[in-house]
């Protein structure tokens, strides 16, 4: 088995002392300001005067800041992150005109993630032992599990949640070796009631996270809406909303590494469904469901876990019927319409009786291979779109209306909604 070099972040909790917090919330102060101060300026010389601002001319920027009266605070603290934040900056510009991502944001005091990252100039890593610029005095971290043995830190970012926990995420070139070679596949389909249904017929139940701490949440909420604005109790009241948010992100975290991992391992190529999670949110009926399943964050797992331990993951277009085609080999009939209470079905042309989930599994898998056939299933473990065009869209037999029979999965209810409604 071979490995492979990659750039892994390693994140631990740590309890820093009374200066050394201090330290940090004055960091992360300087931090959100030059960012903000930063995205104004950008934002200005574009709308007043059609010119692009980069990131050395915000490095300039920052440099005259430092040296008025009004800003010369931003001398007290390390420079390593007011440049890194300018630098994030102009990555988040370039996201934006490349159309991966909406329009930066000014960052809030108490709603943005406070954070500082350092590079190796400003930080000291010896024996397990890390101590930021300006400190004297290492941090108290929790090493909750090894560093890659002989790793160098490139980089160090500090941040604080919502809950008042601190943490430090360390960058580190990491050998990944890569899984025992197998030739299983498996489908996923995702879902509500079950997180994902495999090809194989095993059903994952939905732990349902924030439904279980939805009562202890609420009576959190209903405390924090009585106390009075701007005071003490107030701020202990959000820090005890956001020790629940955190409780139930970190079991869903835990549940779905453990959920990626597993696909990876035991399968050379894990097939899923380009679903359009951003748009099924907007139905209001299932979007605190949806949110709580969280297919985005399983998918994005799946993809890096994939390309680490040389698997393919295979995308199947979003517009294949996979619940109302029949599964069975030689069959392939298609249902005109599938109405969504519908879970179990029997094909008229073949007889056999299928679980809604299960068949979709089975047909995702078998989709993905197909087309797959000829990709290097063994080796690259790189990430397959299968669209339009690559064999796997609707098979077009019209109905009694004429329509094209993808168009009447949800009777009469939009795309968006049938499509979410379908993984229920």
């Amino acid at each position: 088995m071979t490995g492979k070099s990659v750039k892994r972040a390693f994140r631990y909790r740590f309890y820093p002392s009374d200066a050394q917090a201090a330290e940090l919330s004055r960091t992360f102060g300087c931090v959100r300001l030059v960012y903000n101060r930063a995205l104004a300026e950008r934002s200005a010389a574009w709308h007043q005067r059609r010119e692009r601002v980069g990131y050395s001319h915000t490095s300039t920027m920052l440099t005259a800041w430092k040296r008025t009266q009004e800003l010369s605070f931003l001398t007290e603290v390390s420079s390593v992150p007011l440049q890194q934040t300018l630098r994030h900056l102009h990555t988040a510009f370039g996201n934006f005109f490349d159309r991966r991502a909406k329009y930066p944001r000014f960052k809030s005091k108490k709603k943005s993630r406070a954070s500082a990252e350092y590079t190796r100039s400003e930080f000291r890593y010896r024996d397990g032992r890390l101590t930021l610029a300006k400190m004297t005095e290492p941090l108290n971290i929790v090493w909750s599990r090894p560093l890659p043995e002989g790793a160098r830190p490139s980089t160090v970012t500090v941040s604080r949640d919502a809950a008042g926990r601190w943490f430090v995420s360390l960058l580190c070139e990491d050998t990944i070796t890569s899984a025992p070679a197998t030739r299983d596949a498996v489908g996923v389909d995702a879902g509500i009631t079950s997180v994902v249904t495999l090809s194989t017929g095993e059903k994952v139940a939905n732990p349902r996270h924030e439904q279980r701490d939805r009562a202890r949440l609420a009576r959190s909420q209903r405390a924090l809406s009585r106390k009075q604005p701007g005071s003490a109790n107030r701020d202990k009241a959000r820090r005890k909303v956001a020790r629940v948010h955190a409780r139930i992100t970190d079991r869903r975290r835990d549940f779905l590494h453990k959920l990626s991992t597993r696909l990876v391992r035991e399968n050379q190529a894990v097939v899923i469904e380009d679903l359009a999670v951003r748009n099924m949110v907007k139905n209001r009926r299932l979007a605190r469901a949806i949110s709580d399943v969280s297919w985005r964050e399983l998918r994005t797992m799946l993809e890096y876990k994939c390309a680490w331990y040389g698997r393919d993951l295979v995308v199947v277009d979003r517009f294949f019927p996979s619940s109302r085609l029949c599964s069975t080999s030689g069959c392939g009939y298609l249902n005109a319409s599938l109405p969504l209470n519908v879970r179990m079905w029997m094909c008229p042309r073949c007889g056999v009786a299928h679980d809604r989930d299960v068949n979709a599994a089975l047909n995702l898998e078998a989709a993905g291979l197909a087309v797959g056939a000829g990709l290097p299933l063994c080796d690259h473990g790189e990430a397959h779109t299968v669209g339009a065009g690559a064999g796997v869209r609707p098979q077009r037999d019209s109905s009694r209306t004429g329509r094209p029979a993808v168009k009447q999965e949800g009777h009469g209810a939009t795309r968006d909604e049938a499509l979410a409604s379908n993984h229920r």
